[in-house]
């Protein structure tokens, strides 16, 4: 792993290196993008950019020096190859007095690239029973708060699943711990609409963008009765799900297979989509 902070690259990234009481430790005030590095490039950098800006926006944290960040990534990605990877972009409020009040000074900017492994071509979910809240004030936000979803990654792994999904307040389905949920319904290729308070993921805007799905919200009970269901993320690209809770699916199904066959294809045709 190598890591750039603040105009410099650290020699060593698991040194000490953010200050104890930068708000992103100690209450969570941050944002962050995670980004496929596909042959030494970072995938969809200026999408992952624009939300990154949404976000800190939202959170009311200073603008993002976006041109600071691209050159964090390329300095990152110039110190080793990687042929498939991850970029981590962290941007939090820097410095300030213990307690939720935010201080005076710079934030901090941190980026990071590590290799990683590819996914299995399928996987198992669990349903967990914490809702999110579609009209909290990190609804739909990527911010460094991530401690629910730890505890709900925890759950999953006890019943051998990868990801936990999430309904909101009403009942519907909304999101995974990291991920965007697709399903098959009579043919018909759902998922849920923003306004469910699921993050407005990169890899989903580009699904709907190049093979097409319907955004709407209904209860979760309709996604796990479905015919097929996949998962879409950055790290995750699409996978399809055999197992839902405690029901078995043919995996990956008939359009689950021709949704990954042209996300291939797309995905090669440019590195910034």
């Amino acid at each position: 792993m190598h890591a750039w902070m603040n105009g410099s690259l650290l020699p060593d990234a698991s040194a000490p290196a953010v200050c104890v009481v930068d708000h992103g430790f100690t209450v969570g005030d941050g944002v962050f993008e995670a980004i496929k590095v596909v042959d030494g490039q970072p995938f969809a950098l200026t999408r992952h950019l624009d939300r990154l800006d949404a976000s800190a926006q939202a959170l009311g944290l200073p603008q993002v020096d976006r041109e600071h960040v691209r050159q964090g990534v390329a300095a990152v990605l110039a110190r080793e190859h990687l042929a498939l990877g991850r970029v981590r972009i962290t941007y939090t409020a820097g410095p300030a007095p213990l307690g939720s009040g935010r201080g005076h000074t710079t934030p901090t900017l941190v980026v990071a690239a590590a290799a990683m492994e590819p996914w299995p071509l399928t996987t198992a979910i669990l349903t967990v029973p914490w809702p999110r809240n579609e009209r909290g004030a990190l609804a739909g936000l990527k911010t460094t708060s991530y401690a629910e979803n730890v505890v709900a990654l925890g759950r999953a792994a006890e019943h051998g699943a990868t990801e936990a999904i999430f309904a909101n307040t009403q009942g519907h389905l909304c999101e995974g711990t990291g991920s965007n949920v697709f399903y098959v319904v009579d043919g018909e290729v759902r998922t849920p609409t923003v306004s469910s308070g699921c993050l407005a993921g990169v890899t989903r805007a580009l699904l709907i963008e190049w093979v097409g799905a319907r955004e709407v919200d209904e209860e979760i009970s309709i996604a796990e009765s479905a015919d097929e269901v996949f998962l879409a993320s950055t790290t995750r690209d699409v996978q399809a799900v055999h197992r839902w809770n405690d029901r078995q699916f043919v995996a990956p199904g008939p359009i689950t297979r021709q949704i990954t066959a042209t996300w291939t294809v797309k995905e090669r045709e440019s590195i910034d989509p």
